[in-house]
């Protein structure tokens, strides 16, 4: 897995609100590790055929998970050293005394050892979530949202970069992970929106004959990774930037998080699409063999922290590009920090340890948010509806 130990501005929890964890019955975080993380296990059981030991390790994973205390690593795992010092204060204690974003995190590394995805043999490398992302992007919506793209062809290019821009944001939406056992996203209220919207400033970041390098650090593949791969062909067909670099996952992480594989899997899929979204895949095809959009990976992006703890090269790296876009409720939990956060805190202080400008588009979907407004979070609080873990608002915040 390589090293991802930070070696800059480890956070101090002095004078910082407390970690989300697990602990309150009826928490959104809570369910998540109750019931969301057994009935994932049962649909990746359902979806291969795994011999025996393989269904033993995974009714063990079920019950530790539920029942029982946070078990280590097997001796001969590969990363055993990393999570032997990353879990030394939570192996023993109840999976729900653990930080959220730890435990998350852990659950899908646990779920991997489980199907043998790290062992030599027939399994090895077999993304276990493949099939429920293959099937989202065989399906209708994908269809549509890629014939919609011939609607925007004749459109001019500041409408249109605010409708790529939507699109990439609210494709988040599509997050196999999300969903319940009927695979529907999770019910929220009727009234969808932007809780904060700092699109002028990411604008601004990116004036027409930019030289700017943008990175993306992708979050879901699919319907929110195809709206991704369209706003970077815009952004190098318009002068926006000289050039775009795509982060994504090095190994199968939260359902539907993009690994290298999901990018090409829905690039053949848009090029093989008619009209404008064939054009599209066909220009971002070349664009990635002339090196102008670029993808990337590194382990840190499956590990337990928050981005604040990311080790210097990664953090040199970033610190060179105009522009980092954060996709997603994950990326943008690493980013703020996985705390109880008064929900006005702004949202440049808890991202000044970022190297360099960074922008979030995220759809609510965890209890974590910062950078609102006290007009906007009173009509939210008196909705009376769960309006942070929904799926139904969303925010684009920057810090330049």
């Amino acid at each position: 897995m390589g090293d991802t130990r930070a070696t800059h501005g480890a956070v101090q929890d002095s004078g910082l609100p407390p970690v989300i964890t697990c602990r309150e019955p009826g928490s959104f975080a809570r369910g998540v590790v109750a019931e969301r993380h057994p009935a994932l296990i049962e649909q990746v059981r359902d979806a291969f055929p795994y011999g025996p030991g393989q269904h033993r390790a995974l009714d063990a994973l079920l019950h530790e998970t539920v029942h029982g205390v946070v078990e280590p690593l097997a001796p001969g795992s590969p990363d055993h050293a990393l999570w032997t010092e990353w879990g030394k204060d939570h192996v023993g204690r109840p999976w729900f005394d653990a930080p959220f974003l730890w435990a998350e995190s852990y659950f899908y590394r646990r779920l991997l050892g489980a199907v043998g995805y790290f062992d030599e043999g027939p399994w090895q490398g077999v993304d276990p979530f493949a099939p429920f992302k293959r099937a989202e992007l065989r399906g209708d919506m994908v269809d549509e949202e890629l014939r919609s793209l011939d609607g925007l062809a004749g459109v001019p290019a500041d409408e249109r970069a605010t409708a790529l821009l939507q699109a990439s944001l609210w494709g988040n939406r599509a997050d196999l992970g999300f969903r319940g056992p009927s695979g529907e996203s999770v019910p929220g209220e009727a009234d969808p929106g932007l809780v904060a919207d700092d699109s002028a400033a990411l604008r601004a970041l990116l004036p027409p004959g930019s030289r700017a390098t943008v990175a993306v650090i992708a979050d879901n593949t699919a319907r929110e990774l195809i709206p991704d791969l369209v706003l970077a062909d815009h952004l190098l067909e318009h002068a926006l930037a000289d050039r775009v670099v795509l982060h994504v996952k090095p190994r199968p992480y939260y359902v539907s998080d993009a690994m290298t594989a999901d990018v090409v899997d829905c690039l053949r899929r848009m090029c093989r699409a008619p009209g404008e979204a064939g054009a599209i895949g066909g220009r971002v095809w070349a664009a990635m063999g002339a090196g102008r959009i670029e993808v990337r990976t590194h382990a840190f992006y499956c590990a337990p922290f928050p981005y604040e703890r990311m080790p210097e090269d990664l953090r040199a790296e970033l610190a060179t590009v105009s522009v980092t876009i954060l996709k997603g409720d994950l990326n943008y939990r690493r980013l703020v920090g996985d705390r109880m956060w008064p929900a006005t805190t702004p949202f440049a202080d808890v991202t000044a340890h970022f190297p360099g400008p960074v922008a979030a588009l995220r759809t609510l979907k965890s209890d974590v948010v910062v950078g609102l407004d006290p007009v906007t979070l009173e009509r939210l609080e008196g909705s009376g509806r769960a309006w942070r873990t929904s799926g139904t608002h969303a925010l684009i915040q920057v810090r330049a």
